[in-house]
């Protein structure tokens, strides 16, 4: 299975602007820009996507190791806070804290931390951080003035 994305970016770095899509549709075009990756400006950025990304990967993880103790959850919330720092090497993801509040009929507390502790580490986003990272990249000509 692969899942595609792709961002467009404009101008400079401050002074620019670039628009994020899925090819779900779900993002369409949507808006991203100096503003709103180190300000309160209005629309999404990157780390932003990798903490909903984070935060429904873990969740729906959670809910595979309840089912294989024979546990179902009526409801998981986790939010996924990524910490981005500007380091002496330039700007790093430097943690991720998930919060997690569930509601599991009959589990407990042991089973919960467990089925937890497994989600977190087994997590395909969790994983993503050691992942070996490839790429294309090409230089496209730009126009003569």
């Amino acid at each position: 299975m692969k899942r595609k994305a792709s961002a467009e970016w404009q101008n400079g770095l401050k002074d620019g602007k670039g628009t994020i899509s899925t090819d779900s549709g779900v993002l369409e075009k949507t808006q991203y820009s100096f503003g709103t990756r180190f300000e309160d400006g209005k629309g999404t950025n990157p780390e932003e996507l990798i903490a909903a990304a984070h935060a429904g990967c873990f969740s729906m993880a959670l809910s595979g190791q309840l089912g294989n103790a024979g546990l179902t959850a009526e409801r998981i919330n986790t939010t996924a806070t990524v910490k981005l720092e500007k380091l002496d090497s330039g700007f790093a993801v430097t943690e991720i804290h998930l919060d997690v509040a569930a509601r599991i009929p009959g589990a407990t507390e042991e089973q919960f931390n467990t089925a937890a502790d497994n989600a977190k580490t087994g997590c395909p986003i969790s994983k993503l951080f050691n992942a070996k990272i490839t790429m294309d990249a090409r230089l496209e000509a730009t126009a003569k003035a």
